[in-house]
């Protein structure tokens, strides 16, 4: 329950902590797990002093054990190694420091350890982490390369050997970190971080040589896979060797069987790029060869043709169709006029032949009154009456008697 304190009436410092011990001293015994960081057992003393650290977190908290408590488990545990601890939590006033009294250690077990894993890869699964369509592509020649390794270690040396034997300009951005034991999640997780952070990271690889599968767990912890899995660069897993497979493996963008596998697959080899590239040159050269070559026989097989050696014979074939066609007109067209003119002269004949002049000149006369009438019949006459008679070649006065 809370209590009333305040400036002027404040707590001592022993009553602080007698108050925090008689709350801690209500708690019940827990069973707890963790991994040994330190391991005190003083010659003679009775009394067993770990500290028990969280994997996956800086956290850790002191335990205290009787001997034989320890004994117990002494040839299976050591600094390192995981356990499962059933204790109950103390406090120790005249310092304000807690800690825990074991009255049973167990370690955990190589099985337990994988089956936990199985367990923990099937809810991740679930939560779509590895699925392939989350995959990011790799760059072709990255600029700049994360390499998150062991200090010093023959993973860095393979990796960074490797690359700059393929491409000798291949830049890396290096992050040493402890890569097994109880300080090696937060500082991996770190570097990764950091490195996906960096503008000018194209890939990060997170590299280890080989190990126990106790000194692989680090790369199967929960907070790094989902650390991985946030990041915006693509991320190579180089583990182990080929058997081995942590659970980084399946949330990477790309997994290496080794960190020389890691090297040959995030950098192109430049001989074989310069090869490849004399290959694309040479097939481009004979492409070009082919149509330079396919091209002048066109055109030389056009130049020996009739028309490109004598040119002016296209001219000399259409100036004789010409001729010819112009003689056909000038043919038809006098035929046309020949029989226009037999025509119009058989026509004329007709017309002359009918007219009234050619009746005239065969003796006949035309009788007109004097206003011009037609005589028709003689009744039409009256007698004594003038009458103009007109012939062929003019006319003349009569009168009826």
């Amino acid at each position: 329950m809370g209590l009333t304190t305040s400036a002027e009436a404040p707590l001592p410092v022993g009553e602080v902590s007698r108050m925090i011990g008689g709350w801690i001293d209500r708690l019940g015994a827990i069973w707890v797990e963790g991994q040994i960081t330190q391991l005190s057992r003083r010659p003679g003393a009775g009394v067993v002093f770990l500290t028990l650290r969280d994997p996956s977190h800086d956290v850790s908290i002191g335990v205290t054990c009787y001997r034989q408590v320890f004994d117990a488990v002494a040839d299976v545990v050591s600094e390192g190694a995981r356990v499962v601890v059933h204790a109950k939590p103390e406090w120790y006033a005249p310092r304000g420091q807690l800690s825990l009294r074991a009255v049973e250690i167990k370690p955990v077990g190589i099985g337990e350890l994988l089956a936990r894993l199985e367990q923990l890869k099937r809810g991740l699964a679930a939560e779509g982490l590895f699925a392939a369509d989350r995959k990011k592509p790799l760059p072709f020649l990255p600029g700049l390369i994360g390499l998150v390794c062991g200090r010093a270690s023959a993973a860095e040396r393979d990796v960074l050997e490797n690359a700059r034997r393929r491409w000798p300009a291949v830049r890396f951005e290096v992050r040493n970190v402890p890569v097994q034991g109880v300080k090696a999640v937060p500082q991996v997780i770190q570097a990764v971080r950091e490195l996906d952070a960096h503008e000018d990271v194209d890939v990060i690889v997170v590299a280890r040589g080989g190990g126990s599968v106790e000194d692989l767990l680090p790369f199967s912890d929960e907070q790094l896979i989902r650390a991985v899995a946030a990041c915006r660069t693509p991320v190579v897993s180089a583990i182990g060797h080929e058997p081995d497979s942590p659970l980084l493996d399946l949330v990477a963008d790309l997994r290496a069987s080794t960190p020389t596998d890691a090297a040959k697959k995030v950098v192109p080899d430049v001989g074989e790029e310069l090869e490849r590239v004399r290959g694309l040159r040479d097939r481009a050269l004979r492409t070009v060869r082919g149509l330079l070559d396919r091209e002048e026989r066109g055109l030389a097989h056009a130049l020996a043709r009739p028309v490109m050696e004598r040119p002016e014979r296209m001219v000399e074939v259409r100036e004789d169709e010409l001729d010819a066609l112009l003689a056909r007109s000038r043919r038809v067209l006098g035929h046309l006029l020949d029989r226009a003119d037999s025509e119009l002269a058989h026509t004329r004949a007709r017309v002359r032949a009918l007219s009234p002049a050619a009746t005239l000149e065969r003796g006949y006369a035309v009788l007109q009154r004097t206003d011009g009438a037609v005589v028709r019949a003689a009744e039409e006459v009256a007698e004594g009456e003038e009458l103009r008679a007109r012939v062929a070649d003019g006319e003349f006065t009569v009168r009826r008697s």
